[in-house]
């Protein structure tokens, strides 16, 4: 506020003193082109100089400081008493004795001169009425016009109550501006001091008025704050979850030992089974977690390189077939070349890492087991369209809710899909989603599939030949 007030007052001076100085000096012209109208009209009648009187009235009517006769020695010196302020050195007499009129200024005083012509006659009468010497004849005659401009006077009043009152508009327009300016910038910081506190529910309000920037910085923290919420209930969920994951296989792992300890189990074999594959289950969990966060840390060693995509999903499958038996589940393979499929084409090279394929297609089946009645469809295809290779895993279970499609993919979230056979930790899911991203592929879910319900999860990757480089996560 004081910054504007400031630069309007020192327009103000600028402007207003440039403009009374330049006002003042036009003044002061206008007045000497004046003064010098009005010499050349009076020497250019023959009655209006013959006397003093006349002279006098002139003044009077012209508002003059002074009008008089002014004696012009032949040798150019002045004989009559100038008026106060002026000197013989400030008329140009030589231009006078010419026939041509002076002006000029002095301080605040304008004058003008010009010669008077007269017949001899006429100076001898002056000179008897005026009591003139007989220099007179040998001489010249000047009418010589004065007048006092005087100082701006008044002018500089107006101009301090009209700059006054301007530098008053000024800082009540600076003050609502600056409210409106400062009001969101300390809403914004006391926000912003709330957040760092830990009250993470602090929010910068948004105002209709607000200027676009103040609202996009409000929008910006407001943004920040929702997510530094979400990321503290994500947190919250996770260390829940974990708790839960962990407390589970540990009380049995702790159950069974002590079991053996006290000898109250007659099978050490069905005993030490059971504390290996809970074991496992803690590895895989922990395994699970580590390359989440590597995988959002982009620490994790990824190398992308041409990939032979039917391979490694051949592999893999083969890889689940005994676990599927097990469980009494059927895996179908739909790869072109296999199985007496008919290749349509020859396999072009994607754009991956065989290994972290590999463990993205491990985990879309583990899941598929998890939740498939009876069969896992794995099918291979080609996007004729976008030029892209398609991995579709299908599964016959009672498929996703359509409110929990989008969140399948989040970190521990588990759907209310029915009962099954074991729950998941939650974890493999947002793995295969960090991992489709990491290689620049895309991963969605979609159900249901079938009037039964089932659920499909497609996996998008580049062709080699296509894929643009990505950053190494290495």
């Amino acid at each position: 506020m004081l910054v504007m007030v400031g630069l309007v007052a020192v327009v103000l001076v600028i402007a207003g003193a440039g403009s009374l100085i330049l006002t003042r000096n036009a003044a002061r012209n206008q007045a000497q082109q004046q003064l010098v109208s009005e010499a050349e009209s009076l020497t250019s009648s023959k009655h209006a100089p013959q006397r003093l009187d006349v002279l006098a009235a002139i003044r009077k009517t012209l508002k003059l400081e002074d009008a008089d006769l002014v004696t012009i020695t032949a040798a150019g010196n002045v004989v009559t008493a100038l008026p106060e302020g002026l000197t013989a050195q400030d008329i140009d007499v030589a231009g006078l004795q010419s026939g041509q009129p002076s002006s000029g200024r002095k301080g605040n005083l304008v004058y003008a001169a010009a010669p008077v012509t007269l017949t001899q006659a006429e100076r001898e009468t002056l000179a008897k009425a005026d009591h003139h010497p007989r220099l007179l004849f040998r001489g010249s005659l000047a009418v010589l016009l004065t007048r006092d401009v005087g100082d701006l006077g008044p002018s500089w009043g107006y101009f301090i109550v009209a700059g006054g009152a301007a530098l008053l508009v000024a800082a009540l327009v600076a003050w609502q501006m600056s409210r409106r300016m400062a009001r969101p910038l300390v809403e914004a910081m006391e926000a912003t001091g709330r957040i760092a506190a830990g009250d993470l529910e602090s929010r910068v309000p948004v105002r209709p008025g607000d200027y676009p920037e103040f609202a996009s910085l409000a929008g910006s923290i407001n943004g920040m704050a929702q997510g530094l919420q979400d990321s503290r209930a994500r947190e919250r969920h996770l260390l829940l979850s974990v708790s839960h994951d962990l407390r589970t296989p540990l009380t049995s792992i702790r159950g069974f030992a002590e079991a053996i300890q006290d000898g109250a189990i007659d099978d050490n074999a069905r005993a030490a089974d059971v504390i290996i594959a809970e074991s496992r289950r803690l590895e895989r969990l922990v395994g699970d977690l580590l390359d989440l966060t590597k995988l959002e840390a982009r620490q994790m060693s990824i190398a992308i390189r041409p990939t032979d995509v039917a391979e490694v999903v051949t592999t893999t499958a083969q890889g689940f077939l005994p676990a599927a038996a097990r469980s009494g589940l059927v895996i179908v393979l739909q790869v072109p070349g296999h199985d007496g499929m008919p290749a349509s084409a020859p396999s072009r090279p994607v754009a991956a890492d065989p290994d972290r394929l590999a463990q993205l297609l491990a985990n879309l089946l583990e899941n598929s087991m998890t939740f498939a009645r009876a069969a896992v469809t794995i099918t291979l295809a080609d996007d004729q369209v976008s030029g892209q290779s398609i991995i579709t895993v299908d599964d016959d279970g009672p498929g996703i809710a359509p409110s929990d499609l989008e969140r399948v993919f989040e970190r521990f979230y588990r759907a209310d899909r029915g009962p099954n056979r074991q729950m998941g930790s939650g974890l493999g899911l947002a793995i295969v989603a960090e991992l489709a991203l990491a290689m620049g592929g895309t991963v969605r879910a979609e159900s249901p599939v079938n009037a039964d319900g089932g659920s499909r999860f497609v996996v998008t990757l580049r062709r080699w030949e296509a894929a643009a480089p990505l950053p190494s996560m290495a």
